[in-house]
């Protein structure tokens, strides 16, 4: 009787060990498998809430007007002598670029440059900005 309680002790004992290494210092297995088991428990506990964003029920109608002022006051900066400043600088910072054989670097910094000068025909082609406009 008393050897069977010193086997178990000693087992209770080995198990306490375990979970006390698994909690101080981790291998990347136990790791793995605690994220990946708290990545289940955050989709288990996603799908019992409803979804009510959007919702027909409520009656909160989405004002994007703050959105839209912010957004026209970036592009008024980028389409003024701010945009100038950022297409010239990209524009020399490629020109040299190039002439130091970093051509990935000059081909970035010509995009940036292409980039500021037609952002806002790129936004009025891919986003509704019947808002944004003056």
């Amino acid at each position: 009787m008393k050897k069977s309680i010193t086997v178990v002790s000693n087992k209770i004992t080995a198990l306490c060990q375990r979970v006390s290494a698994a909690f101080v210092a981790p291998t990347e297995k136990q790791a793995r498998a605690v994220l990946f088991v708290a990545g289940l428990g955050l989709i288990a506990l996603s799908f019992s809430f409803d979804a009510i964003a959007q919702n027909s029920m409520t009656q909160t109608k989405y004002n994007d007007s703050k959105v839209a002022n912010a957004v026209n006051a970036v592009l008024t900066y980028l389409e003024g002598s701010f945009g100038a400043l950022v297409m010239a600088a990209a524009g020399i910072g490629s020109i040299m670029s190039a002439a130091f054989g970093q051509y990935k670097a000059a081909l970035s910094l010509m995009i940036v440059a292409v980039g500021a000068f037609i952002l806002r025909s790129f936004m009025s082609t891919f986003f509704n900005d019947l808002n944004i406009q003056d």
